[in-house]
C-alpha cells in the first residue's frame, strides 16, 4: 500500500489552510515559516495549498516554528 496517496486530499487541504490561517494571524511570509521549519520554500507552500503529505517530523518542526500545538491545524 502506497501511504502517500492514501492520504485524505480534504485532510490535506483543511491542514494547509489551517496552517495559512495561523502563518497570516502570526503576520509571518512562507519563507520564514519554511526556514525556521528547515524546509524549502517550495515544499511549504505544497503544504499549504494541499499539494504536499508532510510526515510527521516536518508537522512537528513546522508547528514548533509556529510556536503552536498540532491540534490546532490538525483537522481529526
Amino acid at each position: 500500500m502506497d501511504m502517500k496517496s492514501s492520504a485524505n486530499p480534504k485532510s490535506q487541504q483543511k491542514f494547509g489552510d489551517n496552517l495559512k490561517e495561523v502563518r497570516i494571524s502570526k503576520k509571518l511570509s512562507q519563507e520564514a515559516v519554511a526556514k525556521a521549519s528547515g524546509i524549502s520554500v517550495t515544499y511549504y507552500a505544497g503544504i499549504e495549498r494541499g499539494e504536499e503529505n508532510p510526515t510527521f517530523a516536518v508537522i512537528e518542526s513546522i508547528c514548533i516554528a509556529l510556536k503552536i500545538k498540532s491540534s490546532e491545524v490538525l483537522p481529526f
